[in-house]
């Protein structure tokens, strides 16, 4: 989870991969609707993402035996409906810096999010560091580097 231009895609792909677990994108689940907004540069309400959420939540009650989500889920009350759906849900906080985000969004190309919308993701943004099941990761190391980190610390929440 984190703003856009963190890295979730790629870490989730990579994690998804080590862990032999099914990858699901959560920008795959927008509606029409809100991929026309966010490709104008108009922000998303929270309930032009209500549904998404929900959607979401059924995407992680379906696979109880695991998956791996990207989903930026910037609100604590994102979060917490996700975990209503799926107890026990982790999270991988993607820390990143604004400028480097906005960097990365803008070299995207064809991307459907702009990357004028990036100073509203970190203005929605509300840090989950301190939550339980949150790990917080620097997303400007390198992939190989997250992923060990995030197996290591999945094994690490098994184990205990």
């Amino acid at each position: 989870m984190g703003v856009a231009g963190c890295g979730k895609s790629s870490l989730g792909a990579a994690v998804a991969a080590d862990q032999a677990l099914l990858l699901i994108e959560g920008d795959n689940f927008h509606s029409a609707a809100s991929r026309d907004k966010m490709a104008h540069g108009i922000a998303l309400t929270d309930a032009d993402r209500a549904q998404w959420l929900v959607t979401l939540g059924l995407q992680l009650a379906e696979h109880p035996q695991g998956v791996v989500l990207t989903c930026s889920a910037l609100k604590r009350a994102y979060r917490e409906q996700l975990r209503q759906a799926a107890p026990g849900l982790r999270f991988v906080f993607l820390e990143i810096p604004q400028a480097a985000a906005q960097q990365r969004v803008a070299s995207r190309g064809a991307h459907f999010f702009s990357a004028t919308l990036v100073d509203s993701q970190f203005a929605t943004l509300e840090s989950p560091v301190g939550e339980a099941g949150v790990l917080r990761v620097d997303a400007l190391e390198p992939l190989p580097v997250l992923t060990r980190r995030v197996a290591d610390w999945l094994h690490e929440e098994e184990a205990a």
